[in-house]
C-alpha cells in the first residue's frame, strides 16, 4: 500500500445498513475502487472529471458515495494519474462535504501494470484490499466512470447479496443489475479473491472467474441506470440530458 489517508476525525460511529454476522458483529465490506486508466477515449483520465453537480472529482464521488453507505474501508487503485489523484484525496475535501455514517480510511495502492487494462487494477486492489482489511467478508468493486450509480445502490448491494438474513458471507457473489442486465458495483466474497486475481487478465476483469457461476444479481433499475461514459459525448448527454 502506497497511502493511507486517516477520516477518523469525520463522520460518527453509526452501524452500516446491512445486516450483522452470526458473532452479532457488523459484517466488514471493503470497497474497492478502480480509478487507474488512462480514459483514451475520453481523452483525459476519467477519475478526474469533475461532476456538474458536487463539483467534485469523480474519484472523490465514488469514494464519497462508497463511504456514506457505510463502507468505511476503500482501496483506491491509481495509474496513469496516480499523482493527480492521490492531491486529490490528500486534500480530504470530499470527506468535509459527504455525510460519512462513521470514520474511514482510504488506501491508495497504485497499480504499476494498470496499461495492461482493467484486470491488472483488479489485482492490485484486491491484493490491498487483503491486507487493508484482514476482517473483511468481502469487496465491493466500483468504477469511477458510472456517475449515476449513488450510495443507494451500493447499500442495496450490501444489504442483498448473501443468501441468509446476515447479509454477504465469503463465500457471496453478487451484482448490481440494471433492467436485468448485469453491472457494477459487483460485490466478492473473500474466499473468491484469490481465483478472481487469477483470472484477471486484459481487460475482463472478473467477467471470466464469474461466467458458469452463481451469482446473485440484484436488481437496481428502479435506482439508476449504471450506464458508464467512455466518451465526452456520452458525458455530456448524461449530465444535461
Amino acid at each position: 500500500l502506497h497511502l493511507l489517508l486517516d477520516y477518523s476525525s469525520f463522520g460518527q460511529e453509526v452501524a452500516p445498513p446491512w445486516p450483522m454476522g452470526e458473532d452479532g458483529r457488523v459484517t466488514l465490506i471493503t470497497a474497492v475502487v478502480l480509478a487507474a486508466g488512462r480514459g483514451s477515449r475520453m481523452g483525459a483520465p476519467k477519475a478526474l472529471l469533475t461532476h456538474p453537480v458536487t463539483c467534485r472529482s469523480l474519484v472523490e464521488e465514488a469514494v464519497c458515495r462508497l463511504t456514506t453507505a457505510g463502507l468505511s474501508t476503500v482501496v483506491v487503485v491509481t495509474g496513469a494519474a496516480g499523482d493527480e489523484v492521490e492531491a486529490t484525496m490528500l486534500s480530504g475535501a470530499w470527506a468535509r462535504e459527504c455525510a460519512l455514517r462513521q470514520p474511514c480510511t482510504v488506501h491508495l495502492a497504485p497499480c504499476p501494470d494498470w496499461a495492461d487494462g482493467m484486470g491488472a487494477s483488479l489485482r492490485a486492489g484486491l491484493a490491498a484490499a487483503e491486507s487493508a482489511a484482514p476482517e473483511s467478508v468481502a469487496a465491493v468493486v466500483a468504477l469511477v466512470d458510472l456517475p449515476d450509480v449513488t450510495s443507494a445502490v451500493i447499500e442495496r448491494v450490501c444489504r442483498e447479496a448473501g443468501s441468509q438474513p446476515t447479509g454477504a458471507t465469503t463465500e457471496s457473489l453478487a451484482r448490481a443489475a440494471y433492467g436485468g442486465i448485469p453491472g457494477h458495483p459487483v460485490l466478492l466474497g473473500r474466499a473468491h479473491w484469490t481465483g478472481v486475481q487469477r483470472a484477471a487478465v486484459g481487460d475482463q476483469g472478473a467477467r471470466g472467474y464469474l461466467q458458469g457461476r452463481d451469482v446473485r444479481l440484484i436488481e437496481c433499475g428502479d435506482l439508476a441506470t449504471g450506464a458508464d461514459v467512455d466518451t465526452q459525448a456520452e458525458w455530456t448527454r448524461m449530465m444535461d440530458p
